[in-house]
């Protein structure tokens, strides 16, 4: 498609004399705009995906798919109902949990937590707490003892064997008015998930233990469901109410975090059309620096042309000259792009050791870790669309040299 003869001409105008520097340094800034543009698409889509994915695989890994939930504020006759819903073939598990906000202390520091009544074989069926145990041991979940957080531990500076106090809202009501209902008990373990909602906010406690501390003796909050694939959670959701033939109601995932994934979805397309503005301006960068190329090579075009190059030829030439510009830009980007996101989390500690600042906090981010997920098809398009503006941007300063009259050009020669 191209010749030797245009690809050496398209060569040779990119490495300038010193009387064209300008032009030179115009074309460097213009790949150097294209390799940071796509570096940082990628690596910014990279982020946000890996931000969803953790997101997604640590409140799905806690909280089920499927909330089934009563008439009322408990459901009785959970283990038969259970029973019936795991004769579903998309069914993964079934577990019957009781959930209630309490004021945790210890030795005069307070916080605000959520406990989950679980099984102690339910419990360390869910692996993303099993396997996440920092102190202690689930062989000690007995009725009397509670699974925290690792971060829940350190504000109220407890440790594994420690009391732990909680107060129920919900108080009991005496002669004299209502009574906070408190208990004491033991800390079994701590886990450390990485979220740190989950890990400054959850309590585990026994299925039984949990009954008898809010006063629900012989029934539930809700069954926790799992199935196989997590976007099927509404589909299957509905099939349960006819198949257990009781009054309930079905929560899933996607209804009880929608906002928060929602608002992600709308910041990574956000981010993608503002930082694809980068990569547009480093394309009108090559613009420019194509345009002056072209007016400071009127001479050569026209002696080219009168040696017999035709109008084709000359466009090629510059359309190479630009598109090189490009390719290069493109390319490095890419590299630049893929090895930053590999390295995202060293890069992080870096930075926040140079700088002293934490860059990642997280209480407002919720991970303790910078995530980063790289989407081949994402990266493809990236790249796509950056050579795409390249070659775009050369087309009219390719055009306009190919239209170079030769006598207009010559004569004042």
């Amino acid at each position: 498609m191209f010749s030797s003869f245009e690809w050496m001409m398209a060569m040779r105008y990119l490495r300038a004399r010193r009387q064209e520097g300008f032009i030179s340094v115009i074309a460097w800034f213009s790949l150097l705009g294209i390799a940071l543009g796509v570096a940082t698409l990628i690596i910014v889509m990279s982020v946000m995906n890996g931000f969803r994915a953790e997101l997604l695989d640590r409140i799905l890994g806690i909280n089920g798919h499927l909330s089934v939930y009563g008439e009322g504020d408990r459901l009785t006759d959970f283990d038969e109902l259970a029973n019936k819903i795991r004769t579903m073939p998309e069914i993964k598990s079934v577990t019957p949990i009781i959930e209630g906000q309490v004021m945790v202390t210890n030795k005069g520091v307070a916080s605000g937590a959520i406990v989950r009544g679980f099984r102690k074989e339910d419990l360390m069926a869910r692996q993303i707490i099993a396997t996440k145990i920092e102190g202690g041991s689930l062989d000690n979940f007995d009725k009397n003892s509670v699974v925290i957080g690792t971060r829940l531990a350190r504000k109220l500076r407890l440790g594994v064997g420690h009391k732990i106090t909680l107060i129920s809202p919900k108080g009991n009501v005496t002669a004299f008015g209502t009574v906070p209902r408190m208990r004491t008990y033991t800390v079994a373990a701590t886990f450390n998930i990485g979220m740190y909602e989950y890990d400054s906010g959850f309590v585990f406690m026994p299925l039984e233990s949990a009954q008898v501390y809010f006063k629900m003796p012989g029934s539930i909050s809700n069954l926790e469901i799992f199935i196989d694939d997590p976007d099927k959670a509404l589909a299957v959701g509905r099939q349960i109410p006819p198949l257990v033939e009781r009054n309930v109601r079905i929560h899933d995932w996607q209804m009880s975090n929608a906002g928060f994934f929602n608002a992600l979805q709308v910041e990574r397309n956000v981010m993608f059309m503002i930082l694809t503005l980068i990569i547009i301006v480093a394309a009108f960068n090559i613009i420019s620096s194509m345009i002056m190329l072209v007016k400071d090579k009127g001479h050569d075009i026209a002696i080219l042309r009168t040696m017999g190059a035709t109008r084709g030829t000359i466009m090629r030439i510059f359309f190479l000259s630009g598109a090189s510009i490009g390719v290069i830009g493109t390319f490095g980007g890419f590299a630049l792009g893929l090895a930053f996101t590999s390295n995202i989390e060293s890069i992080r500690q870096a930075i926040q050791g140079l700088t002293g600042t934490d860059l990642f906090a997280a209480e407002i981010y919720f991970l303790s870790k910078l995530p980063a997920v790289v989407d081949p098809g994402e990266v493809v398009a990236v790249v796509l669309m950056g050579l795409g503006l390249s070659f775009l941007a050369t087309l009219y300063p390719s055009w306009r040299a190919a239209r170079i009259d030769p006598a207009e050009a010559l004569r004042y020669e």
